[in-house]
């Protein structure tokens, strides 16, 4: 039986992860689309995209340093505040025109989503061994939130104020106040005893080498690299296809149901088949979406391609969360966690940022098939994985 102490702090944690993605999908809803009104070049249009996925990258380690001297409640707390300021900083953009300012104001934004992702780590350490998977789903779960509010809000707001998504963006603000809010309930154990105990810290170098850290790390990089590349340049393709945004929003709102809502029965899955399955499920998932993708650009296309991929997202990043989980001691966590997601919003960013000038350059058939070698190489790292611990087992 789980302690209800922690079962609080889940939903608690999920639903910050449902405000965070209402402040993250109606982000890359609509950044694409001001920014091609705003930038100085069409090709710089997903540049904002791009500023939301440095800030996060570059964030990622002083976020996990942070909340290891201060905790996760301060850690929360704080990045709900850059997310408020980001939003801000964003409608006053569009109101100014200012194509830098909106870029500032989305890396700000990002600064937020560093913090967010460390929900789920936060849910995983409090959790038992056996309990870690379903914690971890459980707390990505609350996203579902983020994709019927996200795009929706985005359609609604679109001409609430006289420069077109402003509403949209300062209503932003209001879902980063209410996880600040949120954040401030967690009652989220002290782990500082176990993280500053140095004498059991690993060199960097020996935590790399494991077979199952680069395949974790890989598969949650690539996973989300291949997710935000095709997500990121979906708006872009279906407004250059004649698709209105209503259309977008549609699209996305069940991408991001693929995303979350399978975080329902995937801890559960992880702990029946065992994690390695399900990762090569999520990039069979992915191969798939891009096989659709590629195959045409009607509504039902990109519809059925943005749904594959968010079930295979879902698989790939909480199988390579809970994988990554083996990999680290105690005194190793903030590290590993916090240089996981460094590589991984590496990987985002190179995707955003060549996600419009490949859109708008090549195609959209094209751009899916830059994703291809990326995901054939997790599928077969984590087939060797598989036998290698088989083989070890027999």
């Amino acid at each position: 039986m789980i302690d209800r102490s922690i079962l609080r702090n889940v939903w608690l944690l999920a639903a910050c992860q449902g405000m965070l993605l209402c402040n993250g999908v109606t982000l890359i809803a609509v950044n694409g689309l001001v920014g091609r009104q705003l930038a100085p070049s069409p090709t710089l249009a997903t540049l904002t995209i791009t500023g939301y996925v440095i800030g996060a990258a570059l964030m990622t380690l002083p976020a996990s340093q942070f909340m290891r001297r201060f905790g996760r409640r301060a850690g929360f707390m704080l990045g709900a505040v850059l997310g408020i300021c980001g939003g801000l900083l964003c409608a006053y953009a569009v109101h100014v025109g200012s194509f830098w300012l909106l870029c500032l104001g989305t890396f700000t934004s990002g600064s937020y989503n560093a913090f967010g992702l460390q929900y789920r780590f936060a849910a995983a350490d409090m959790a038992p061994a056996d309990w870690k998977p379903k914690a971890i789903s459980y707390t990505l779960a609350g996203g579902i939130i983020g994709g019927f509010i996200g795009p929706a809000l985005g359609n609604l707001t679109r001409n609430a104020w006289d420069a077109e998504f402003m509403a949209t963006y300062a209503s932003l603000s209001a879902f980063a106040l209410v996880a600040l809010l949120i954040a401030a309930m967690l009652k989220i154990p002290d782990a500082a005893a176990s993280a500053h105990a140095g004498d059991d810290r690993r060199p960097w170098r020996e935590i790399a080498r494991q077979p199952a850290f680069i395949v974790a790390v890989l598969a949650a990089a690539v996973g989300y690299g291949t997710m935000n590349l095709l997500m990121a340049a979906t708006p872009l393709a279906m407004d250059v296809c004649g698709l209105g945004f209503g259309d977008v929003a549609f699209v996305l709102q069940w991408h991001v149901l693929g995303m979350y809502a399978p975080s329902f029965f995937t801890g559960s899955l992880i702990r029946r088949v065992g994690v390695l399955p399900v990762l090569l499920a999520g990039a069979a998932l992915m191969l798939g979406c891009i096989g659709l993708a590629s195959s045409g650009v009607s509504l039902m296309h990109f519809w059925w391609a943005l749904l594959l991929l968010g079930i295979g997202w879902n698989f790939l990043y909480i199988g390579g969360t809970t994988l990554l989980t083996e990999t680290y001691r105690p005194a190793e966590r903030a590290m590993v966690q916090g240089g996981n997601d460094f590589m991984v919003f590496a990987v985002q960013a190179v995707s955003s940022v060549s996600a419009g000038a490949l859109v708008l350059g090549q195609g959209w058939s094209t751009l899916n098939l830059y994703a291809l070698p990326a995901v054939a190489g997790v599928m077969a790292l984590t087939a060797s994985l598989m036998w290698q611990r088989r083989a070890a087992a027999g």
